[in-house]
């Protein structure tokens, strides 16, 4: 999370879940970006399989009966809830941690961010209290750094509190964030 803007930081939480992080601040600063959901825009079948693969991997026993029951619950799964939170950001795509440091702003990246085409309009953005934090206390959990697509399907977790449209925001790729 110290490296410069635009790398990969990706930690593992509640030793289960892998989590990208884009650093945003200059190098030796430590901010970063959580993405917290992705839209699947081609590449769902692949990602369903990485989903199960790491569904497989993370469980002690996982029998084949079992296996075949999360290979059906994702295959009836819409393809727009692929990525709808950060753990599953992280599994549809195949990262680990092996990707902190990962330059993803390189075009020859296998992982990077990549901007929406200027014919698309940009999306509706809306802001709020971020997710999982109430540990940390006001200021912390009543700061608006939570940003979304209003409306959005691939959305993770519930809109909490009031959403704001955030003026002068344009969406950039098609994470759905929240």
């Amino acid at each position: 999370m110290y490296g410069p803007p635009g790398v990969a930081y990706v930690y593992l939480v509640y030793g289960m879940y892998d989590c990208l992080n884009i650093v945003s601040e200059p190098a030796g600063r430590p901010a970063a970006l959580l993405v917290r959901a992705v839209e699947p825009l081609a590449g769902a079948g692949a990602m369903r399989a990485a989903r199960l693969e790491r569904w497989a991997t993370r469980r002690r026993a996982a029998d084949a009966a079992a296996r075949d029951a999360e290979a059906a619950r994702l295959a009836a799964l819409p393809d727009a809830r692929l990525a709808s939170g950060p753990g599953l950001v992280a599994a549809a795509f195949d990262l680990d941690r092996g990707l902190t440091g990962l330059d993803l702003l390189d075009p020859a990246s296998a992982v990077r961010l990549e901007g929406r085409p200027e014919r698309e309009p940009a999306p509706p953005v809306a802001a709020g209290p971020r997710v999982g934090i109430g540990y940390a206390g006001p200021p912390w959990t009543e700061m608006a750094w939570r940003l979304w697509i209003a409306g959005h399907p691939s959305l993770s977790g519930p809109a909490r509190g009031q959403a704001e449209h955030v003026p002068g925001t344009r969406g950039r790729g098609r994470g759905a964030g929240g």
